[in-house]
């Protein structure tokens, strides 16, 4: 695989990459506590993946009630800054371009994580389904509860998130990151605004789907204001459920994704981003990306495109050199070889991944995969 397209070069904003191999943002909740603080096993974990042509951190709470799971790092602290610097400066040492994820998860979280035991914050007071989150705080693998019933944001606060959102950006600057990436998938609380399932508001971020997409607008013009367009990405987790169950995932699945994804994709193109990180469905059956939808998303957006979810290389590939993708982002495979491009590249068999070990917990299964011996 070592002479094809996964190992060209690339620009990515002001950026030259190896090769077209991204580490997605992978949430392995191994921060110190208190605090949420970054720390050196961290930066051994990504140390050891920087063969990435691109590297993105897992989530990374802007603010204290964005957090949802135990020991997920955060990036609002003076300490967290410090710790992620570690990391930066890890990465950096081998050469690789990292960007830091800036992540608030909105409803999906629980009493014991807010600060004061608050409820989660959220655009309407409407519980999040189907979805569990870590709620123990100690050493272990976890204790799984449902989310708790949110409150709904007022208007004003939904303002002080955006700005929120621009401090983070700055912390991350600080901390040494190459740029940020904005999480707005996966039910998590950008995306909870541009749901029709999860925004019931009347006010100007409710109501029509141009509305339920200012928040995503906003966040998008003062990160870029702070880190450069050119230095920011966003990432949107697309899903064109086949079943009423998966319909109602998360309880966010639009009755028109199509339509809903590529108007937030105009946002992002008028804004003139760096580039568009889709994350595909990726558990058993479920369904794949539309091809319209895949041309779509490139006739829209004049940035560089990345796919990620159950791909394999040649998969990949195959997305790339139709066009359609830019660069593609392999998860699980990297948590379990950190020498994954280089495994690629000389068709090496691959390490299992070990699913006890990927939340919480020591070294064992974050920094011990070993890489390829001949």
């Amino acid at each position: 695989m070592k002479d094809s397209s996964l190992f060209t070069k690339t620009e990515l904003g002001p950026y030259t990459l190896k090769n077209r191999i991204v580490l997605p943002p992978l949430t392995r909740s191994r921060s110190s506590q208190p605090g949420n603080i970054p720390n050196e096993l961290m930066a051994t974990y990504y140390r050891q993946r920087a063969g990435a042509g691109f590297m993105v951190t897992e989530g990374t709470q802007i603010e204290p009630r964005g957090q949802g799971y135990a020991w997920t790092p955060g990036i609002h602290s003076a300490e967290q800054i410090e710790g992620w610097r570690k990391v930066t400066d890890a990465v950096h040492g081998e050469g690789g371009i990292i960007f830091a994820q800036l992540w608030h998860v909105g409803r999906v979280s629980h009493t014991s994580l807010q600060p004061g035991g608050g409820a989660p914050v959220a655009p309407s007071a409407i519980p999040a389904q189907q979805v569990s989150v870590f709620i123990e705080t100690g050493p272990g693998a976890g204790t799984l509860a449902p989310p708790s019933s949110p409150r709904a944001l007022t208007t004003a606060e939904v303002k002080e998130l955006v700005q929120l959102y621009a401090q983070a950006a700055r912390n991350a600057l600080e901390a040494g990151f190459d740029g940020v990436e904005l999480h707005c998938a996966n039910g998590y609380l950008v995306n909870q605004f541009i749901s029709a399932h999860s925004n019931k508001r009347d006010d100007e971020y409710g109501g029509s789907l141009k509305n339920r997409l200012r928040f995503l607008r906003e966040i998008v013009e003062a990160v870029a204001d702070v880190v450069g367009k050119d230095r920011l990405g966003v990432r949107f987790a697309p899903l064109f459920a086949s079943t009423d169950e998966a319909r109602v995932y998360l309880g966010l699945v639009e009755e028109d994704p199509h339509t809903t994804y590529i108007e937030a994709i105009k946002v992002l193109e008028n804004a003139g981003i760096a580039y568009l990180s889709l994350a595909e469905a990726d558990w058993d059956n479920a369904p794949d990306l539309p091809q319209d939808f895949r041309q779509e998303v490139r006739q829209t957006f004049s940035g560089r495109i990345f796919y990620a979810g159950r791909y394999t290389a040649e998969r990949g590939v195959r997305l790339l050199d139709a066009g359609l993708a830019d660069l593609i982002a392999f998860g699980r495979p990297f948590i379990a070889n950190p020498d994954l491009p280089e495994r690629i590249a000389n068709n090496w068999p691959l390490n299992p991944v070990d699913p006890s070990t990927m939340y919480g917990g020591t070294e064992k299964g974050y920094i011990t995969y070993p890489t390829y011996q001949k």
